[in-house]
C-alpha cells in the first residue's frame, strides 16, 4: 500500500423503508451480502458489507428502513437502524428522488439533529435519480440542505450504478486513518448462518404476497461440512398460523420447493460450493413475542414501547 496511510471505518446507511440501502450497500461492496426485494422493511437487522477503495476499508451498515413503529418487532429494528447511526463515523442519508422531501424524511432529519454527535460527518444520497427531470433535482437538493447542513450532496441510482463510485471515493477519503479492521477478502460480518437465512427469506418475500413475509422468519438450525465440500444447510420457517404454514408450502408443496431451489442456488454461488439445503416450516403462534427468535435475527428484544 505504499506510504499511503490507511483508513477504516463504519458507514451507516439510513432513510426510509425502500429507499435503497440494501441495494446501495450491495452495488458498494460489488455482491450480494443485504437481501433486496420490492417489498418495504425487508432488512431486519444491521448488515454489514465490506468494500475496499484504494487504501480505505469501507465497512457498510446496511440499516432497517425508519418508519413509525406499532409492533414490537418494528421497534427493535428501528432501535437498531438508530443503533447503527450512532456507532458510525459517517452517515449517509438515502432520499428516494421521486418522493422527495415526506414527512417520514423529515422525521428522520429531525432526529438525527438530536442524534449526531460532532464527530460524525453527515451526507446526503438522493437516489433513483433516473425518475425524475433534472430541475426537479436541483430544487430537492436545495430543499433538503435547507433542512439538514449535510456535508456533501450527491446524485445517484444505487440500482444502475451512477454516481456510486463518486460517492464510495469521497467516504474513503473521510473516514479517519487506522489499520483495517476486517480480511482483505471479507465482504460481511454477519455469521454465513445468518446470511443463508437471509437468502431463504428473500425468496419467501419474493414469492409471497401481501403481509405474510412480515408474519414469518427464517433461522437457520444446523450447518454440516461435508467431506466432499459441499455443506448441507438445515433451516426452519416459523410462521404464525397453520393457515400461513399450508401458503407456505403451496399446492403439492411447489411454493416450498421453488422457494428451495432458488435459495440453494444463490447460497452455492455465494459460498462457491455445492449446497443441500432442507427447508422445514413450523408453527409457532407467538414467535414475534420471543426473545430468541429475535436473538436469532440479530436484533435487541425490547419491552413496551422502548
Amino acid at each position: 500500500m505504499n506510504d499511503t496511510p490507511t483508513r477504516a471505518g463504519f458507514i451507516a446507511l439510513i432513510g426510509e423503508p425502500n429507499a435503497g440501502k440494501s441495494t446501495l450497500t450491495n452495488r458498494m461492496v460489488g455482491a450480494k451480502v443485504s437481501i433486496v426485494t420490492h417489498k418495504v422493511q425487508t432488512t431486519r437487522t444491521r448488515i454489514r458489507g465490506v468494500a475496499i477503495e484504494g487504501a480505505s476499508q469501507l465497512v457498510f451498515v446496511d440499516t432497517p428502513g425508519l418508519f413509525r413503529p406499532r409492533r414490537r418487532l418494528d421497534r427493535a429494528m428501528v432501535a437498531a437502524a438508530w443503533g447503527g447511526a450512532a456507532d458510525a463515523d459517517i452517515v449517509v442519508l438515502l432520499v428516494e428522488a421521486h418522493r422527495g422531501l415526506t414527512e417520514g424524511t423529515q422525521a428522520i432529519i429531525d432526529t438525527l439533529r438530536e442524534r449526531i454527535t460532532p464527530r460524525q460527518i453527515v451526507a446526503l444520497a438522493i437516489n433513483k435519480i433516473d425518475r425524475v427531470k433534472s430541475e426537479t433535482l436541483l430544487a430537492l437538493s436545495a430543499r433538503l440542505n435547507d433542512a439538514f447542513p449535510f456535508a456533501r450532496t450527491f446524485m445517484i441510482s444505487a440500482d444502475k450504478g451512477h454516481g456510486v463510485d463518486d460517492l464510495r471515493r469521497w467516504l474513503a477519503g473521510e473516514l479517519p486513518e487506522s489499520p483495517w479492521l476486517y480480511p482483505e477478502d471479507q465482504i460481511a460480518d454477519l455469521p454465513l448462518r445468518m446470511i443463508a437465512a437471509e437468502m431463504t427469506r428473500e425468496k419467501l418475500t419474493l414469492r409471497l404476497h401481501e403481509e405474510l413475509p412480515y408474519q414469518l422468519t427464517v433461522e437457520t438450525d444446523s450447518w454440516q461440512e461435508r467431506k466432499d465440500g459441499s455443506v448441507r444447510i438445515d433451516q426452519v420457517i416459523y410462521v404464525a398460523r397453520d393457515g400461513h404454514k399450508g401458503i407456505v408450502l403451496g399446492h403439492r408443496g411447489e411454493t416450498i420447493k421453488a422457494i428451495s431451489v432458488a435459495a440453494r442456488a444463490e447460497m452455492a454461488a455465494f459460498l462457491d460450493r455445492p449446497v443441500h439445503l432442507f427447508l422445514q416450516v413450523k408453527v409457532r403462534e407467538n414467535w414475534l413475542e420471543e426473545a430468541a427468535r429475535y436473538s436469532e435475527m440479530g436484533l435487541e428484544f425490547r419491552d413496551g414501547n422502548s
